[in-house]
Parts: C-alpha cells; sequence; structure tokens
C-alpha cells in the first residue's frame, strides 16, 4: 500500500521540485528562486507531498503576521487526479492556522476551473481579479482568500 505523507521541504528537494514545477508550469520559476526562498525569505514556508519517499508534488507559501499567501502549488502530472493536491493544501492550511494565520489568499488563472473547485471545497471565495497577471500569455488571476 502506497504512503502519502507531507513536510517541510529541504534543499535537498529543490531539483524534484523544479522539475514538477517544469511539468506543470508554462514558466516555471528558475531553480535559484527556490534556494534564495528557503535560504534568505524568513517569511517563507516551503511544503512537499512524498508518495512512498518520492516527491510528488509541492506548495510555497509566505507567512507574514496573520496572513498567508501561497505562491505556487502542483502536483506532478502523472500523479493528479487523486486528491494528492487537496491532501497538500490542507496540510499548508493546517500549518498556517497553527501558526497564527487569520486570513489565506493566493491567484488561480481564470481557466483553471479544477484548481478553482479545489479551493472553494476549502472556503476559499473570489475576491477580485489581478488584470494580464500570467506573464506568458497575459491571462488574468482570480483572487481567492478565506478568514481561517
Amino acid at each position: 500500500m502506497s504512503s502519502l505523507d507531507f513536510r517541510q521541504m529541504t534543499e535537498a528537494d529543490i531539483d524534484r521540485v523544479y522539475e514538477i514545477d517544469c511539468l506543470s508550469f508554462p514558466k516555471p520559476w528558475p531553480k535559484d528562486i527556490y534556494y534564495e526562498e528557503m535560504r534568505t525569505n524568513n517569511f517563507a514556508r516551503y511544503f512537499v507531498a512524498t508518495l512512498d519517499d518520492e516527491v510528488i508534488g509541492f506548495c510555497g507559501s509566505w507567512i507574514v503576521l496573520d496572513e498567508a499567501q501561497i505562491t505556487n502549488i502542483a502536483i506532478e502530472p502523472a500523479h493528479r487526479g487523486n486528491r494528492y493536491g487537496e491532501g497538500l493544501f490542507q496540510y499548508v492550511m493546517n500549518y498556517a492556522v497553527a501558526n497564527g494565520v487569520k486570513h489565506l489568499s493566493l491567484e488561480v488563472r481564470v481557466s483553471n476551473l479544477v484548481a478553482q473547485k479545489m479551493y472553494k471545497k476549502f472556503g476559499l471565495i473570489p475576491g477580485g481579479i489581478r488584470k494580464n497577471y500570467y506573464t506568458d500569455n497575459q491571462e488574468d488571476a482570480l483572487v481567492l482568500w478565506v478568514n481561517l
């Protein structure tokens, strides 16, 4: 039986996280950004989902005072559709609540209806539109937020 777990990301995970980022987004973050986030950004918190000890997904966040902003989240394409993203997102929300976060927000592509459906399961609601937010195609972002 497979074992799904969640934990904080380490620098040893960055190569695999970068690989998943490249498989998931048209403009992945440069690998050095992950190192910088983990080494110098005191607000950054990154987490991974592991299946049988293999990293299959990740989620980044910035926590400032009592607010959290999800920076990115992805599950490797071969593992999508199994609700692993829901488990990872729940883990990150639980971490946020345990660390005093009262409000959580994120941006999602207006065309990404699958992700929007998942976020709505967690009580996130639309708060606005960021016009031309995504640099690869100037797609708008839907801002979602929730009081925790």
